[in-house]
């Protein structure tokens, strides 16, 4: 009798170690029926409002995927553009829920800020962007290149590094912002510019000739950007966290918005899982069994948010790379929903 009563308590222990314990900021969302997401205030392919003022981006369809998972609805969130100041402090005052903003993850921001965060929704790197009539395919091509890079950034110590380890020598033609560095770039002063590839990507796309441009493959650097939370929260952590491996974990296995109800009838167990078919995997967050089906329907899955916002269907045309599923030579690579 005295074991059968140990193993109860021990078994509550372990049930409460393991159910996730709603916090202020996931009640207050559901309290007040919509997302408030922190998003860039206007960089092409990852968050920008159009001439009707409606959010797109890859990053949009992060907190819109938060969206359709807490309530079902892709579109009960509301963006708030924040310049690279203020994105910190805007959610650590609790100004925002979320930071779908272009950030990139460090051990710093999650050790000193109080904030954390919840996944990568792009690896960016820095690269250069160079006329296609410089006729490189290379970086390794650009020795005595002069470059336009930002003054005093680690952009500038990232293409130090490179070069050198690459015994490449070049030209430094420093700059105070990317938009200037651009327009450096196009009168000619410099042969290539560099910045993280994403924002090459939107640079070019706003160019009147963006067909005249590529960016070359090389990394020269990390950026795993993606969402980020405050500390304190593990359920409203863990729910951006499922939120982005859902649409991770679709593509993987083949589902998308369009083929959706027909997935609905696989045999494959994980597609179930994933769909709510079989299993209640949403029941830990307080959710219904349709969470990752209602992203899916609504948002789509992670490639298909990568390619309509800035894969090769769109002006942006960046190549998947990095971003690519683990199976296709990525590293794109979710935690299974099971």
């Amino acid at each position: 009798m005295k074991f059968m009563k140990l193993a109860a308590v021990s078994a509550a222990l372990l049930f409460a170690g393991t159910t996730a314990q709603a916090g202020e900021t996931y009640n207050a969302v559901k309290a007040r029926g919509f997302v408030q997401c922190g998003v860039n205030a206007g960089l092409p392919g990852f968050s920008q409002a159009d001439s009707k003022g409606v959010w797109k981006g890859i990053d949009i369809d992060m907190c819109r995927a938060v969206a359709a998972m807490v309530f079902g609805d892709a579109s009960k969130f509301k963006a708030t553009p924040l310049t690279t100041q203020q994105r910190f402090t805007a959610l650590q005052s609790g100004e925002v829920d979320v930071l779908t903003r272009n950030t990139t993850a460090t051990m710093t921001r999650d050790t000193t800020l109080g904030l954390m965060s919840a996944g990568v929704n792009y690896y960016d790197s820095q690269g250069v962007l160079v006329k296609k009539s410089l006729g490189v395919k290379s970086a390794t091509e650009l020795g005595g290149a002069s470059v336009c890079v930002l003054q005093g950034t680690t952009t500038e110590l990232n293409l130090a590094d490179w070069f050198r380890a690459h015994n490449l020598e070049f030209k430094p033609v420093v700059i105070n912002t990317s938009e200037e560095g651009f327009r450096t770039f196009e009168s000619g002063r410099c042969d290539v510019v560099t910045s993280d590839k994403s924002q090459l990507g939107s640079l070019r796309a706003s160019s009147a000739t963006p067909d005249d441009y590529i960016i070359l493959p090389e990394d020269f650097s990390k950026e795993p950007l993606g969402p980020m939370v405050r500390q304190g929260d593990d359920e409203w952590f863990m729910v951006v966290r499922w939120a982005l491996n859902a649409m991770i974990e679709s593509e993987e296995y083949g589902i998308t918005s369009q083929n959706l109800e027909e997935m609905l009838k696989s045999p494959n167990p994980n597609i179930q899982r994933i769909l709510g078919v079989s299993g209640d995997m949403g029941k830990g967050l307080g959710l219904d069994k349709k969470w990752a089906y209602n992203i899916i329907k609504q948002v789509g899955n992670y490639g298909e948010s990568f390619e309509r916002n800035i894969g090769m269907g769109s002006p942006l045309k960046l190549e998947r790379g990095l971003n690519a599923q683990w199976t296709k030579g990525g590293v794109m690579y979710a935690w299974p929903i099971r």
